[in-house]
């Protein structure tokens, strides 16, 4: 079945950063695989989570630093960052800030991100 997605959803998150889900939970109700658009500020930060979610993060604008079990690694524009579930992770933006777009598989969950407090 053929389905048009009109518009996203804007999820509210601490620290300035804009989720705007397109395919997921929230959005259009899908569990298999989330779509959102981001923009962090520079020097935005979230906690350290182990999600139970593949998740593949394209760079648009700016950088991502992502903390990781093998140190650290920093994603430029037309880069992707890519995480198997049960990995443990956590972003920063870079300098600029960051534009990106998250895709999960299955559909982002806070309750399966297993974030840290």
């Amino acid at each position: 079945m053929v389905r048009r997605i009109e518009s996203p959803t804007r999820i509210p998150v601490p620290g300035g950063k804009v989720i705007d889900e397109y395919v997921g939970r929230v959005n259009s109700g899908d569990e298999q695989v989330s779509i959102a658009h981001m923009v962090a500020p520079p020097g935005w930060e979230e906690p350290a989570q182990t999600p139970e979610f593949a998740e593949y993060t394209l760079v648009l604008k700016g950088s991502v630093v992502v903390e990781h079990e093998g140190g650290t690694t920093v994603i430029e524009a037309g880069q992707v960052f890519a995480c198997e579930p049960g990995e443990k992770i956590r972003y920063t933006s870079g300098p600029a800030g960051a534009e990106y777009v998250a895709v999960c598989l299955p559909a982002f969950s806070p309750d399966t991100a297993n974030r840290e407090e």
